[in-house]
């Protein structure tokens, strides 16, 4: 690992420091920067796999029965908890994926703050060890058929590994990239929406590859993917380094005067300070407002297309309810690539949003998406009730680009207002935000729909009513995102805290030639780093598209 990554300085400090020690990840004069993206697309592609793991939904509401469900009819949530005896149903669990998000909000926001100081190295093997050890614990759930461990084991547990891994890349990124601060989060945070591009496919073949007579092969799939996943992140997490206090780019000067420069803090902003300011508010509802809307839409977006088009996805001038067997076999497969084209746009919409915002500036970016945002929501009702499937979908298809894109452009937003001392810690605390909307979204959507259905409206026309609210939320955002002003002087540290910060985080100033000797373009190890992390992505894009071409 010390060819590929680059060696520290033996004159420095770090050498007297233990290996998982910040001070050994100080990277030395002969460390090329674009060897950091890879190490943090390992651990976003590993726990990206938490947005897949409906794959695994079906089969365990058969765990029991095997064949078929093994229901309880008076069995509540709470009553599956223990029971031996009664399948789990979907709604119980899918509270694995609530607690999913939950769990990241708390753990992102709790130890935000430590992983500054530890540095990147022990935090992301700490991912590594939770994110993991929650599959372990949830696969010896599904072998015991209690459900509590599956909840407790990979919904707490693996929630905390995915709210660790999530952040652990951040500051170090913009740190790395102070000339493209969106453009690199996006390449990182792309991979959290790639991860169940790669890893939904490969769960459905392991599953069909364990499945016997007397199990639906999930808890060994669990396994599986839990070791795979321990030697990806781990490799990340040993691959990442942190640049020394003051590097910048070869050759680069950071420009007097931006488009955007009113917007840039010159200063820096403590972790304590930054959530009591209006700007970090502000910035909480736009994420939670622009999550909100977009995770809505992905927890129904294969029914919505079923149920608003029907039989028109076939040709037929039918419903739903008088298709065919067959017809709804085919009816599924269609609806599986418009979820696989939707997972696309939700990974290309972080790196190309979070890119063009490094032009357009933060806030711009923003109200693009909210402004574009409205009108697409807006329009939606009328292209289901037209049967135009190919805008419906279009419409749709950029509405998820513009949610990954809040996702990877929110923390070149924060180190804009903050500074990029805490920027990691903040982002782990706005990230309640997200935690928020992963409950709202969902609960929403799926409550009006059912009270519409109640209401006695057609099945193709209970989502507009949420559209229209959605589009309401949106304009939230849009006012908050307008209110958003360069953070006040007054809330800045002073240089002697900044000092003391740095001292505390184990930081070392860089060398004078660090910036102009440091190699920032090809090299074998580079290409050999993103051939681990670009050929899995290469075959789950594969994968997706083969599904999406059944839409067309």
């Amino acid at each position: 690992m010390a060819n590929v990554y680059g060696t520290n300085n033996s004159a420095s400090p770090v050498a007297a420091a233990g290996f998982l020690d910040k001070e050994s990840t100080i990277a030395g004069p002969g460390f090329n920067r674009w060897l950091v993206p890879p190490a943090a697309l390992c651990i976003h592609l590993s726990i990206g796999m938490a947005y897949g793991f409906s794959v695994f939904w079906t089969p365990l509401t058969k765990a029991l029965g095997i064949t078929k469900s093994q229901s309880c009819p008076d069995a509540g949530i709470f009553d599956l908890l223990t029971s031996t005896s009664c399948d789990w149903t979907q709604t119980a669990l899918t509270i694995t994926f609530s607690l999913f998000i939950v769990a990241l909000g708390l753990a992102a926001a709790l130890w935000g703050g430590w992983l500054e100081r530890v540095g990147p190295r022990k935090a992301g093997l700490v991912a590594a060890l939770c994110w993991s050890g929650g599959l372990a614990f949830g696969a010896l759930g599904i072998w015991l058929h209690q459900l509590w461990i599956l909840w407790l084991g990979t919904g707490v547990l693996g929630g905390i590994g995915l709210g660790i891994g999530y952040i652990s890349p951040v500051s170090t990124l913009i740190k790395w990239f102070p000339d493209r601060r969106g453009m690199a989060t996006g390449m990182a945070i792309m991979g959290f929406g790639g991860g169940a591009m790669i890893g939904t496919p490969l769960a459905d073949r392991m599953i069909k590859y364990f499945a016997t007579a007397d199990s639906v092969g999930v808890w060994q799939t669990f396994l599986v993917l839990a070791v795979i996943y321990l030697v990806f992140m781990t490799a990340g997490a040993l691959g990442y380094r942190v640049p020394p206090t003051g590097w910048k780019p070869a050759g680069w000067v950071p420009p007097a005067k931006l488009a955007n420069d009113a917007m840039i803090t010159r200063g820096q902003v403590h972790l304590n300070t930054a959530w009591k300011t209006p700007q970090f508010w502000l910035i909480w509802m736009v994420l939670c407002m622009n999550v909100t809307a977009g995770i809505a839409v992905l927890a129904v977006a294969v029914p919505m297309l079923q149920e608003v088009f029907g039989g028109r996805l076939l040709g037929l001038d039918i419903g739903v309810a008088q298709l065919s067997a067959d017809q709804l076999k085919q009816m599924s497969a269609i609806a599986a690539g418009f979820a696989g084209l939707l997972s696309l746009f939700n990974i290309g919409g972080r790196f190309f949003w979070a890119s063009l915002s490094d032009r357009l500036g933060r806030k711009v970016t923003y109200a693009i998406f909210f402004l574009l945002g409205i009108a697409l929501y807006a329009a939606a009702p009328s292209m289901g009730h037209s049967g135009q499937v190919g805008l419906f979908v279009a419409i749709f298809c950029v509405i998820l680009s513009m949610y990954g894109g809040g996702f990877a452009t929110v923390p070149a937003y924060l180190s804009d207002m903050f500074g990029t001392q805490f920027v990691g810690a903040i982002h782990g605390r706005l990230l309640t935000a997200w935690s928020t909307a992963g409950v709202i979204g969902p609960v929403l959507i799926n409550y009006i729909r059912d009270a519409q259905i109640a209401a006695g409206v057609p099945k193709a026309q209970v989502y507009d009513r949420t559209m229209y609210i959605l589009v309401a939320l949106l304009l939230i955002g849009l006012i908050c995102n307008l209110l958003v002003k360069p953070v006040a002087s007054k809330y800045f540290m002073t240089d002697a805290q900044i000092a003391e910060a740095r001292l505390k985080a184990h930081e070392t100033a860089a060398p004078t030639t660090s910036s102009s000797s440091a190699p920032s373009g090809f090299s074998f190890a580079v290409l050999l780093a993103w051939l681990v992390v670009g050929i899995p992505i290469a075959w789950g894009a594969w994968m997706t598209l083969q599904k999406a071409a059944v839409l067309f």
